[in-house]
């Protein structure tokens, strides 16, 4: 699996999982249709959810006249994977995790969710 597909079916999964309050599992077998696999994968599924209070505390810090409890769903679990990449996988320059943030917004978003994922975490890595 490529990455770019790995970060859009942990999207999906972790979308699933904010929505529907269900369990990783269930939200991978929704998804995939057979458990997990792909390392990967795994890893951005996992780090999110283990990581989730300081992601989201990190997210908060850097939203700009906006309050975290007022983020939609898909701007949310896109900036959650980015900023666990960023925090987490070092390996991958910052440029690609941005890019593939954008691109995962304007797929599963609407015209404006790229523009704001691309705000917020520009900030993030100024800082």
């Amino acid at each position: 699996m490529k990455r770019r597909t790995a970060r859009e079916t942990a999207f999906q999964v972790l979308f699933q999982m904010d929505m529907n309050d269900i369990q990783p599992e269930e939200a991978v077998e929704n998804v995939l249709g057979e458990p997990l696999q792909n390392a990967f994968l795994a890893s951005l599924i996992n780090g999110v959810i283990e990581h989730k209070t300081v992601i989201d505390a990190k997210i908060a810090e850097h939203l700009e006249n906006w309050s975290f409890d007022r983020l939609a769903s898909v701007e949310k679990t896109a900036l959650r994977i980015a900023v666990y990449e960023l925090l987490y996988h070092s390996d991958v320059p910052q440029g690609v995790v941005i890019n593939e943030a954008i691109e995962i917004s304007n797929l599963f978003g609407d015209e404006k969710s790229g523009k704001f994922v691309n705000g917020v975490l520009s900030r993030i890595i100024k800082k």
